[in-house]
């Protein structure tokens, strides 16, 4: 078997292909894996799941936990602003060593005079997915998935939510990026001093 069809490890997890656990993930993100999978054959060979504590679940503590480097963790955010009456939700993918430029780069991709993040108790309750766990494999239909470039560098991992917080999804970067409905962006997010 070839690079390209390994399934991904990272750390010192246990990883298993996600479409043979897709109890492990919120109902949501099982379907929507289901469904890419069926148009893109990468995703049964690429797409892995672990099972975690979810007390483990936030970056740091995980990374820490896990010996994971912090460049392969991508968070997931949730932001919203309106204009003329229409609201405008999107999900922001950035590295976790970055931070999403939501009120420059996140705002005028959304063509809002304001951009904030979904409070909590909305984004979970929309999404159908656990606060911490996040992923923008499953998010509602309506709502922009925006990615960072340097998430989907070709050779490099994702290691993102899985819709709860008891377990995380590890794929190549690139393949984030053929995710249906990801608009992969230049610059959608800054360094962290």
């Amino acid at each position: 078997m070839d690079a390209r069809t390994t399934l991904p490890t990272l750390g010192s997890l246990t990883w298993e292909p996600a479409l043979d656990h897709l109890d492990l993930v919120a109902p949501a993100t099982a379907d929507a894996l289901r469904r890419w999978a069926e148009a893109d054959p990468d995703v049964a060979a690429l797409v892995a799941v672990t099972e975690i504590d979810p007390d483990l679940a936030d970056t740091a503590t995980l990374n820490a936990a896990f010996d994971l480097p912090v460049e392969a963790s991508a968070n997931c955010v949730v932001v919203g602003g309106a204009r003329a009456g229409d609201e405008r939700i999107a999900a922001a993918v950035v590295r976790a060593h970055t931070r999403a430029d939501v009120n420059t780069r996140v705002r005028k991709l959304l063509d809002v005079r304001k951009a904030s993040f979904l409070p909590t108790d909305r984004a979970t309750a929309e999404s159908g997915m656990e606060y911490g766990g996040i992923t923008p494999v499953g998010l509602p239909a309506g709502w922009r998935v925006l990615v960072d470039s340097r998430v989907v560098t070709d050779g490099e991992p994702a290691l993102i939510g899985s819709g709860v917080r008891a377990s995380k999804l590890l794929l190549p970067g690139n393949l984030l990026g053929r995710l249906p409905g990801v608009e992969v962006i230049e610059d959608l997010a800054v360094s962290v001093a």
